[in-house]
């Protein structure tokens, strides 16, 4: 296996080097670290389709799906304008990316972010992108799923 190509950190690795951080000062520095360790997104993929609605900075988020129903991987990239933004891209990204549908769906992201404490130290506005991104992501997952919400119960 060609090691050359760099990988974003776990999610586990993600979390611990969090733990080990006790200023949020040094917490925001590793999110921006985190975000410039996400790949460039091509400009293919800056379309207006992948464009994550409710976010005040423009965040995108490609989504490749191998398979369908439950068993469906997914996989993502991202990108934001924002390089507080692009670090929450990477760290969602860790915590649902290579998954299963039915995976994605079981994940309490809410459960990572009360452990990160990121609720509490993001603006109103970055914590709502933060869930526009999140339910993005499970919507995909549902899509793959075939149990997508149609406009009338969503």
């Amino acid at each position: 296996m060609d090691q050359a190509v760099t990988q974003s950190p776990a999610i586990d690795d993600i979390v611990a080097d969090f733990e080990l951080l006790d200023e949020w000062e040094d917490r925001y520095r590793y999110v921006i670290e985190l975000g410039r360790s996400l790949a460039p997104l091509a400009d293919d993929d800056r379309t207006e389709a992948n464009k994550v609605r409710g976010c005040a900075s423009q965040v995108w988020l490609a989504t490749e799906q191998d398979g369908a129903g439950p068993d469906a991987v997914l996989c993502f990239r991202g990108d934001s304008d924002a390089m507080i933004v692009r670090g929450l891209v990477a760290i969602v990204i860790a915590l649902f990316g290579d998954r299963t549908a039915d995976e994605i769906l079981k994940t309490d992201a809410e459960a990572l972010f009360q452990r990160l404490d990121l609720r509490s130290h993001l603006t109103a506005q970055r914590s709502n992108g933060l869930r526009s991104l999140v339910d993005r992501i499970r919507a995909d997952a549902a899509s793959a799923i075939g149990d997508a919400p149609t406009a009338a119960t969503g």
